[in-house]
């Protein structure tokens, strides 16, 4: 780990903000311009806020820097609720028998999209689909998080309980996931097969789309399937912080804070976020 002085620290933390800065500008612009070429019939999509800042500003002033740092806060929330109102809005709107939906795809592209759509989100995003579960039907999730498994190798209920413990989803019983799988079989995705005194699930149909859905599919909501991923690995990725600060106050606290960034995601990015904007209310206080 890098060993800088609070100085250099500073010029680091300017660098990694300018460039969350120029990333919530310019994801943001792709998603809406996106939205707004196929979605705008629909409602408005929750967007990542700007992240104001001037250099010099940052660098001198406490107060300036503290109520810039609240801002970045308050965008890497705004980024986590973009991707839970982008799943809204295509599976409570979109996939829910939308006269759009049915227009650009046949029948049993629907029903494919609606599976492909989640492995391609939720199976990318392991971090955030830990935190939300429960915005889409569990179906997709199910498949989302056990698709690759279940195409290498039959599977069990067990192994498939086991997968969705580790994304916090408790409340599902192998009698409900049985009612689950079902559904899932009636659409065509897997098939179930009764081994001995268990019972294996395998894929049935892989989920791809027919020629003319997935030249649909590039040019409609692609991009923004697509997104959630891109934003995510961009946005949330501030391992330039996971340094070693000396000579400065309160260097135990902060430490801790930046021991954090080592990884990537939501939750350890907002975590040193919010940390620092309390370490340096704390050095305003002290002073």
């Amino acid at each position: 780990m890098t060993i800088v002085n609070e100085k250099i620290f500073l010029d680091k933390l300017y660098e990694v903000v300018y460039k969350l800065s120029s990333i919530a500008k310019s994801q943001t612009y792709r998603f809406k311009s996106k939205w707004d070429a196929y979605f705008s019939t629909f409602n408005e999509p929750h967007l990542v806020r700007p992240i104001v800042l001037e250099k010099n500003q940052f660098l001198a002033n406490i107060e300036y820097r503290i109520n810039t740092l609240k801002n970045v806060e308050q965008s890497l929330i705004d980024g986590f609720y973009t991707i839970k109102t982008l799943l809204q809005t295509l599976y409570g709107v979109y996939f829910n028998d939308s006269d759009l939906f049915k227009r650009d795809f046949s029948e049993d592209d629907q029903i494919t999209l609606k599976y492909l759509t989640a492995k391609e989100i939720l199976g990318n995003l392991i971090q955030y689909n830990r935190l939300d579960h429960k915005t889409i039907p569990l179906k997709y999730n199910v498949i989302a998080r056990n698709y690759v498994m279940m195409k290498l190798g039959d599977v069990n209920a067990t192994e498939i309980l086991n997968n969705l413990r580790k994304l916090n989803i408790n409340s599902v019983s192998l009698e409900g996931l049985h009612h689950i799988m079902g559904e899932i079989e009636r659409d065509g995705i897997v098939s179930i097969v009764k081994r001995d005194d268990d019972i294996i699930y395998k894929i049935k149909k892989e989920l791809e789309l027919s020629k003319k859905g997935k030249i649909t599919y590039l040019n409609t909501i692609e991009a923004l399937v697509s997104w959630p991923t891109q934003f995510w690995r961009s946005m949330y990725n501030i391992r330039e912080l996971n340094v070693t600060v000396t000579g400065c106050a309160n260097e135990d606290f902060l430490q801790k804070v930046l021991s954090k960034s080592a990884t990537q995601g939501f939750t350890p990015a907002h975590y040193v976020f919010k940390n620092l904007i309390i370490y340096y209310q704390k050095v305003r206080d002290e002073n």
